[in-house]
């Protein structure tokens, strides 16, 4: 038997995936992997060479950022495809 959360999150990310590359869809994932309340203070941008370049309103939430890079990473690659997504940058 294969978990609900498992199984929900795939399927999630087989939609977010099929959608056209575009700064919503890159919002939209963000949003999901970060939670309301991080993406509220940031700003992402996904440039072409696969560089996800996040702005905080502050460096507070820049460190929060960096102490969850490698798990964020892996997350947004799982939503937007490995490819897609290479590296993290971040700045306030």
């Amino acid at each position: 038997m294969i978990p609900l959360q498992t199984f929900s999150s795939g399927v999630l990310a087989e939609i977010v995936r099929r959608q056209p590359p575009s700064a919503e869809r890159t919002r939209f994932a963000w949003q999901l992997v970060v939670g309301q309340t991080l993406a509220r203070v940031t700003t992402v941008e996904l440039s072409a060479a696969g560089v996800l370049t996040v702005a905080a309103v502050d460096e507070r939430w820049v460190d929060e950022i960096e102490r969850a890079r490698d798990t964020v990473l892996r997350k947004m690659q799982h939503l937007l495809g490995e490819n897609q997504v290479t590296r993290i940058r971040t700045h306030a």
